[in-house]
């Protein structure tokens, strides 16, 4: 397969010596590409996101952080007692040379840390557990 931007949004695409031009529009959150006159929504989910459906919240206004890959702990942002907003960086990841910072889903109070700065991690481990505060 080769590809080669044409113009913004245009795509020249050749996959098996077969050519094809693909139109690519962001619409919000997805993208509408356009293929030989017929057209399909994308969603392109980033998996750094966190979201609320995931499972990762509990009842009692608990969020558990996770790393959403193997890798190793470069830096430790945030302490056990520490308050934090929504959005705030609590840890980075390292993974496959590149540094990912993982961000508090809510705000609250750092309740548990279970991370090390220098320690491998798996995919989906428990780094930092956040409670909700009381509104």
């Amino acid at each position: 397969m080769d590809l080669h931007r044409v113009e913004p949004g245009v795509w020249s695409v050749i996959i098996d010596g077969q050519q094809l031009e693909v139109a690519v529009e962001k619409d919000g959150a997805e993208y509408v590409v356009t293929i030989r006159g017929r057209t399909q929504r994308v969603a392109v989910p980033d998996p750094r996101a966190w979201e609320s459906s995931n499972g990762d919240r509990a009842a009692a206004g608990v969020a558990k952080v996770a790393s959403p890959m193997p890798g190793k702990i470069v830096r430790i942002l945030v302490g056990p007692g520490d308050r934090v907003e929504a959005g705030a960086g609590l840890l980075v990841v390292e993974a496959m040379k590149m540094q990912n910072e993982l961000k508090s889903p809510l705000r609250g109070k750092i309740v548990m840390i279970s991370a090390a700065e220098g320690a491998a991690v798996t995919a989906k481990q428990t780094l930092v557990v956040v409670e909700a505060d009381a509104d």
